[in-house]
């Protein structure tokens, strides 16, 4: 047996969270369980969590986890309408869906942190919730108020505490890294998450659309595709 079919039968033997994105899938074909993930790059990344928000949703058979979703929200980045668009578009009652999404919204760093060392555990035993969804996470800790050593030594406990809280869970805990501000912390932190996930993934702006690149992964080999997105509904396979 080629390495290349013994990959593909460990991951289809494994229920995943995918994408369900023409080409994208080809590359990456979804996330199972245990993964810590990260995803940076460009804007285009937010459409894509909120995709992840509807498809964990879905049955097993359909490429979902058929789960709740706790959402944290570092940056303000949670698009109600897109959701309801996306829901839709997957033959679910807006609703319905938007009422499984669990949010929470952090303004600061020190409340991004109590979230996830205090709360998210308990959350995720309250609502058997199997994916886990921190939007914008590095933000936060490149305020200008939080002390720049104090900073870094707390997100690195935290990258490495959620970590283990994905493999220890058994569940997907996804991250999203969106541009800010060009510094030496910032791409400090970017090191230090990629670091600790196994999952790392970018999304960038090019001529030829949008580009999905699995930069990292256990199993499988780095590669890129292209798709276009000129609205949500292009996300989906025809």
């Amino acid at each position: 047996m080629s390495l290349r079919t013994l990959v593909k039968t460990t991951l289809s033997s494994q229920f995943q969270l995918s994408f369900n994105i023409k080409n994208v899938d080809h590359v990456f074909p979804g996330f199972v369980a245990g993964d810590f993930a990260v995803f940076h790059g460009s804007s285009a990344i937010l459409p894509l969590s909120m995709l992840l928000c509807v498809r964990a949703q879905l049955p097993y058979q359909l490429g979902g986890l058929k789960t709740n979703v706790i959402f944290v929200d570092g940056g303000n980045t949670f698009r109600l309408y897109d959701v309801s668009y996306l829901a839709q578009l997957h033959k679910l009652y807006p609703m319905d869906v938007l009422n499984r999404i669990f949010i929470s919204r952090a303004f600061t760093a020190y409340q991004m942190t109590s979230l996830i060392f205090e709360w998210l555990q308990r959350t995720v035993e309250k609502y058997r919730s199997k994916l886990v969804i921190i939007s914008d996470i590095a933000r936060l800790y490149l305020d200008k108020d939080v002390p720049k050593r104090e900073s870094v030594d707390v997100f690195n406990q935290l990258t490495s505490y959620l970590a283990k809280f994905a493999d220890r869970n058994q569940m997907v805990v996804v991250t999203t890294l969106l541009p800010n501000r060009a510094s030496r912390e910032g791409m400090f932190l970017k090191a230090i998450i990629c670091g600790r996930a196994n999952v790392v993934a970018s999304v960038e702006l090019s001529k030829y659309g949008r580009q999905f690149t699995l930069e990292k992964h256990p199993l499988l080999n780095s590669g890129s595709a292209y798709f276009h997105s000129e609205n949500l509904a292009e996300f989906l396979e025809a």
